[in-house]
């Protein structure tokens, strides 16, 4: 594994499980005390649970991290997942089972599951729901190790449901965090900032969701759109877990697309506001990028083809994208459409919640360090 950068931030201990990591079997994996420590303050160092589409992209983003060392991620079967991993020179730790897989097929395996769990600071569990709440009972809580969930996880899995520019300070030196879903993940971000400009009363708001991902052929619908028959839906609950005190109640559809969610949203203020006090707002948000029909993006296809143009990490866009044209006001009635990546919005949020936990206090800096190493404000 190559050498961890310089640059971690000055001021700030973090606590470590281990000053070194030994050889483990299997394979030459090593590491000098550089690696592990820089100068008198340490690297986090973190472990990456499951290898798909969210854990393989927050694998990426904690090697970006001048204040972070990518351990290992975990892989107990063999696909073109693991080839990729290590063709990157992630180590990659696995079950028996899972090993033999791996090995038979030319992917060499670092250590076990346990040993990587042995080794690390904090844990990002990016496993199927219900796996990590298993994980969690199994192998977090009987070794003190912290712990990242992801959003289809219960919120009851965690002390903390979690989005880093509305409560980052709750998650500071917690133990178990849970990083909400990818459309809580943009409502929260959204309408966080709605709140706390001009206030929200009241929140109604569907959401338009993708089938799949573009790399799954399991799943759908492929001709059809399916309503979410409960009332609410899932979201607007679990958007007052973040945010409590706003009103939150959503209906969703699922349609014939992989690219992205669209949201119609509906928030009634508290005090009066214009489209351009709107419009500056976002515009000034974290994590929130204005595209218009002027430019030629009308759809979920231009802004990804837009992410690509911009030469994003696997053509994502990690920002929540609201439609300048699709802002309006109609009394205190604020209307507004976004689109979501569902591919890669909450990375960012695994990133600071993995330092918010291991006790760096300043939210403002964690989120400049993390918009930084992705390429957005």
């Amino acid at each position: 594994m190559a050498e961890m950068r310089r640059g971690r931030p000055c001021g700030v201990t973090y606590s470590s499980r281990s000053e070194r990591l030994p050889r483990l079997c299997c394979c030459s994996f090593q590491y000098s005390k550089k690696l592990s420590v820089m100068g008198d303050a340490k690297m986090i160092k973190v472990g990456v649970v499951g290898y798909g589409t969210i854990g393989k992209r927050v694998a990426d983003a904690v090697r970006k991290q001048s204040d972070m060392q990518l351990i290992g991620v975990t892989g107990n079967s063999y696909s073109f997942r693991m080839d990729a991993a290590h063709e990157k020179n992630i180590s990659i730790f696995a079950t028996e089972e899972g090993k033999a897989a791996l090995e038979k097929n030319g992917v060499p395996v670092a250590g076990t599951f346990e040993q990587l769990l042995d080794h690390v600071d904090i844990i990002v569990d990016c496993t199927p729901k219900k796996v990590g709440k298993e994980h969690k009972e199994k192998y977090y809580l009987p070794r003190k190790l912290k712990a990242v969930f992801q959003g289809g996880e219960k919120p009851s899995i965690a002390q903390v449901s979690f989005t880093a520019q509305c409560n980052y300070n709750d998650a500071i030196n917690k133990d178990y965090v849970r990083v909400v879903s990818c459309n809580t993940t943009g409502l929260n971000r959204t309408l966080d900032a709605v709140h706390r400009a001009f206030g929200v009363s009241a929140v109604h708001a569907t959401m338009i969701r993708r089938g799949a991902d573009p790399w799954d052929i399991r799943h759908g619908p492929m001709n059809a759109i399916v309503p979410v028959l409960e009332m609410p839906s899932h979201h607007g609950p679990d958007v007052m877990t973040v945010l409590k005190d706003v009103p939150v109640f959503t209906t969703a559809v699922s349609v014939s697309t992989s690219l992205m969610h669209v949201h119609n949203i509906i928030a009634d203020l508290k005090t009066e506001a214009t489209v351009q006090d709107v419009l500056h707002l976002f515009q000034k948000t974290t994590r929130v990028r204005i595209v218009t029909n002027d430019a030629w993006i009308r759809s979920t296809a231009e802004i990804m083809e837009y992410a690509r143009d911009l030469g994003r990490d696997r053509g994502d866009m990690p920002e929540i994208c609201i439609w300048k044209e699709g802002i309006g006001i109609v009394g205190h009635k604020l209307f507004y459409m976004q689109a979501i990546h569902q591919e890669s919005n909450v990375i960012p949020e695994n990133i600071d919640a993995i330092r918010a936990m291991m006790g760096f206090t300043d939210a403002k800096k964690s989120i400049e360090m993390t918009n930084k190493s992705f390429g957005m404000r």
